[in-house]
């Protein structure tokens, strides 16, 4: 029976693994092929690259900025509503990027969205509204693994620099943000990577505008769509080297991350 059981883990394992080496492999060979018959335009996917690495990363700063204060607050504190409240940060992890993208074109078109329109610039079509898209979308991831994170120190650290006549503000920058140092910027990678890779928010928002709002993901679905496989072959491999060298630097600092 132990046998078994052995035998179905390590079948169904390998049959997992092996589909997305053999996923990877096919991309790679047709990239190969078709990188003699057409070159890219380097010039567009650097544009592309420059404005993903951009975006992703003023996105992913005002996020972890955020939700630095709103995880620590909910990692300590118990207050009515909370689990209500709680649920709704954790909307953008479950909801379609193409229906939160769709909240945002509403809400500028909405007199308070016109109202900020004019006095900070418009975000449709624009490259404001591919940071605000990529924002909202990690927002919630942000808050959770930041949570995840400082529910994973012990609160008796806190108490002892409070008997030692530290304030609650001297507490939290000399004490906790040191101790969550590792969590916080693991945290800030597998959001910004998760920023790199987001479309469906963007696209609504700001458009597929080529040297414009073109994203990597946006430089995929473009080329796609006029049938150049080659030039999408070659935003996925960048997409795929950029997610894989997150992830084992993440996984190098030795902290567990939960979606």
């Amino acid at each position: 029976m132990n046998r078994v059981f052995n035998f179905i883990m390590w079948a169904t394992a390998s049959l997992l693994i092996f589909s997305f080496i053999f996923l990877l492999a096919s991309m790679l060979v047709e990239l190969w092929k078709g990188w003699a018959f057409s070159s890219p335009k380097l010039g567009e996917i650097g544009f592309a690259i420059k404005l993903s690495l951009l975006t992703a990363t003023i996105s992913s700063i005002f996020a972890m900025l955020v939700s630095v204060p709103v995880s620590y607050l909910f990692s300590r504190h118990t207050f009515f509503g909370k689990n209500v409240l709680d649920t709704l940060l954790d909307l953008p992890i479950v909801l379609s990027p193409i229906a939160l993208g769709a909240m945002l074109l509403i809400f500028f078109n909405t007199p308070l969205g016109k109202q900020i329109g004019q006095y900070i610039g418009p975000f449709v079509f624009e490259v404001k509204g591919i940071i605000l898209a990529q924002f909202f979308v990690v927002v919630g991831l942000s808050v959770r693994l930041l949570r995840t994170t400082f529910e994973g120190i012990d609160t008796e650290y806190e108490n002892l620099a409070r008997t030692l006549g530290y304030n609650q503000l001297q507490v939290f920058f000399k004490v906790v943000l040191p101790m969550a140092g590792k969590g916080i910027l693991s945290s800030f990678l597998l959001v910004w990577g998760k920023a790199i890779g987001e479309f469906g928010a963007t696209v609504t928002l700001a458009g597929a505008t080529t040297m414009k709002t073109e994203t990597i993901p946006v430089a995929i679905y473009l080329s796609f769509e006029s049938a150049n496989v080659t030039s999408a072959l070659v935003y996925i491999t960048i997409l795929i080297a950029i997610s894989l060298s997150i992830l084992f630097i993440v996984r190098s600092f030795k902290v567990p991350y939960h979606e």
